[in-house]
């Protein structure tokens, strides 16, 4: 992990394309702007985490005891 400290309007820059600005600081709270290309998607961590939770249990597999052949078309 690194760790950086910056005033407000510096930048941080990851790789060629993802520049990270420091709008405001006030006390505990820290703005930032995020300048990336569109096809790169940005999460908050903790909408992140609740996304993957979701795609977890929605992998879950079907409990044996759900018959759902009924609802399966027949041929």
């Amino acid at each position: 992990m690194l760790v950086l400290t910056r005033k407000p309007k510096q930048q941080i820059m990851i790789g060629e394309n993802i520049v990270i600005n420091i709008v405001e600081v006030q006390g505990d709270n820290v703005r930032i702007a995020i300048d990336a290309p569109r096809e790169i998607k940005i999460y908050r961590g903790e909408i992140y985490r609740a996304i993957q939770d979701e795609n977890k249990q929605a992998a879950v597999q079907v409990p044996k005891d759900l018959d759902l052949s009924s609802a399966l078309p027949k041929k």
